[in-house]
């Protein structure tokens, strides 16, 4: 499941690889769910659809926010969590970040953010080398539903997972880019440190989507990972 400022070509390099993994590992497999059928506004789980075995959720940064409150309501339904770039909670900085951004996306449209979002997709680095980049994410993120987008910045500003990480009881890798400016390295540990046995990856030089920047690095982080 993908960040708010992706769409599922973001996955697109590191999809097949990941398909086929993943499926390796006990029969493991990826399902869509709608963001309706898991969480209210209030943040936390209303209802999920009915699932004929237990699956390996990989989530990154609002999408993985939504997989942890599934882990934590759901953990029978899962047999493997890997969250990458994503948060329990947003410190108030954070959230006021969210409500600007949906008040400006309400506003004027995605247009109206897509620069700044853009850029907080990469590294700074990997911008530098690579300046196309931009107009090709302010691209895909106008194909975002700005009402999707919306409602999905009020539930990272009302969401506190923090309490309940500890409800997590399925083995969770946890993976952050060492330069993700939407949800920092710091962050990311919180959710590793509030699970037991959680294991945290760092991927220097790497922004807020490891699949669609270093998704190499990304793969080789899951394989291990799926494989001990």
């Amino acid at each position: 499941m993908h960040s708010s400022v992706e769409t599922k070509d973001s996955w697109a390099v590191a999809a097949v690889a990941l398909i086929a993994m993943l499926m390796a590992f006990g029969g493991a497999w990826i399902t869509p769910v709608a963001l309706k059928d898991i969480a209210a506004e209030s943040g936390g789980i209303r209802s999920v659809p009915a699932l004929a075995t237990a699956i390996a959720w990989l989530g990154n940064g609002f999408g993985g926010t939504v997989a942890l409150a599934f882990a934590i309501a759901h953990p029978e339904k899962l047999s493997r969590l890997i969250i990458s770039d994503a948060a329990a909670s947003f410190p108030p900085e954070g959230r006021e970040a969210f409500a600007t951004m949906s008040s400006k996306v309400a506003d004027g449209g995605l247009g109206s953010i897509a620069e700044i979002a853009a850029r907080r997709v990469f590294s700074p680095a990997y911008l530098a080398a690579h300046p196309e980049k931009i107009e090709e994410r302010k691209a895909v993120l106008m194909q975002v539903d700005p009402v999707g987008f919306q409602a999905a910045c009020r539930i990272l500003q009302e969401t506190d997972l923090v309490p309940l990480l500890s409800h997590v009881r399925v083995p969770t890798l946890v993976i952050c880019g060492s330069e993700d400016q939407a949800t920092p390295p710091a962050l990311n540990k919180q959710v590793a440190d509030g699970i037991a046995g959680a294991i945290y990856v760092e991927l220097p030089g790497c922004g807020h989507c490891p699949p669609l920047e270093q998704p190499q690095a990304f793969l080789d982080a899951v394989k291990e990972f799926v494989e001990l």
